[in-house]
C-alpha cells in the first residue's frame, strides 16, 4: 500500500475529490524587497496545512498565488500540473483575507451570510438565511456586526459558507488568530472541511503556531523552500 506523503491525510468514505495544488519557489515582488519571498509547499485535497511566517505581507501575497490573482515574479503554481490563473481561481477560495475577502466588521451576520449563500448558488432569501444560522445555533448573532460576532466562530462560518461554492477544492484562511484566537481553535472546522475532501491551507505567525495541539497538520515557513 502507498504511504501518503507529508500533509495527506488517510482517504476519507464517500466521493472525496482529488488534488494537489503546489507552489514551486513562488515569488512575488522583486529580490530584496519581496511581497512573497520564494515559497514551496503541496497541499492535498483532503488535508491540512500550516504556513507559518513573520507578520507582514507574505500571509496575504501567498493566499493571492495560490488563488491565481497575483502575477509570480519567480517560481510557479500549479494544480495537478495545470498552471492557469482561471483554474486556479475557480479552485481556491480565499477566506477572511485582510483587504482581500475580509468582510466588513459593520454588516450584520445574516448579510454576510446572504451574499455568501448567494455567491455559492444557494437559496438565499431571509428564511433561508435564518434556517442556516437557525442550524448552527447561531440565530441570536442575526444581527450583530460580523466584528461582535465571537472571535473563534468567524473563520469557521466564513469558511463553511465558501467551500461551498461550485468548483472549489481548497481553502485559504488568512492568520484567523488576528482575532483573538489561534489557529488551534479551528481544528474541528478544519477537520469537518477536510473529510469532504477540502484542503485548507492556514497562515499563522510563528508565535501563534506554538499554540498548536488540535490540528494534526505538517507545517511550511512562508519563504523557506523545504517542506518541514
Amino acid at each position: 500500500m502507498t504511504q501518503p506523503e507529508p500533509g495527506e491525510r488517510p482517504e476519507q468514505p464517500g466521493p472525496v475529490p482529488t488534488g494537489l495544488l503546489s507552489a514551486h519557489a513562488a515569488r512575488v515582488g522583486p529580490p530584496g524587497r519581496e511581497l512573497l519571498p520564494a515559497t514551496t509547499l503541496k497541499l492535498f485535497a483532503g488535508s491540512v496545512l500550516v504556513a507559518v511566517g513573520a507578520p507582514g505581507h507574505g500571509h496575504t501575497a501567498l493566499a493571492l498565488a495560490l488563488a491565481g490573482r497575483v502575477r509570480l515574479d519567480e517560481g510557479s503554481i500549479d494544480l495537478d500540473g495545470e498552471t492557469d490563473p482561471r483554474v486556479l481561481q475557480r479552485a481556491v477560495a480565499l477566506v477572511d483575507v485582510p483587504g482581500v475577502s475580509e468582510p466588513d466588521g459593520n454588516v450584520p451576520l445574516r448579510t454576510i451570510v446572504g451574499e455568501e449563500l448567494a455567491t455559492a448558488g444557494l437559496p438565499a432569501s431571509r428564511a433561508d438565511v435564518r434556517a442556516w444560522l437557525a442550524e448552527r445555533n447561531l440565530d441570536g448573532l442575526a444581527g450583530r456586526k460580523f466584528e461582535e460576532v465571537p472571535a473563534a466562530s468567524r473563520t469557521p462560518i466564513l469558511a463553511e459558507l465558501a467551500a461551498r461554492r461550485p468548483g472549489v477544492r481548497f481553502l485559504v484562511a488568512t492568520l484567523p488568530e488576528r482575532h483573538g484566537h489561534g489557529p488551534d481553535t479551528w481544528a474541528a472546522q478544519a477537520e469537518r472541511l477536510t473529510a469532504a475532501g477540502i484542503g485548507v491551507l492556514i497562515t499563522a505567525t510563528h508565535v501563534a503556531a506554538t499554540t498548536l495541539t488540535g490540528l494534526d497538520a505538517p507545517t511550511i515557513h512562508i519563504g523557506d523552500e523545504d517542506l518541514a
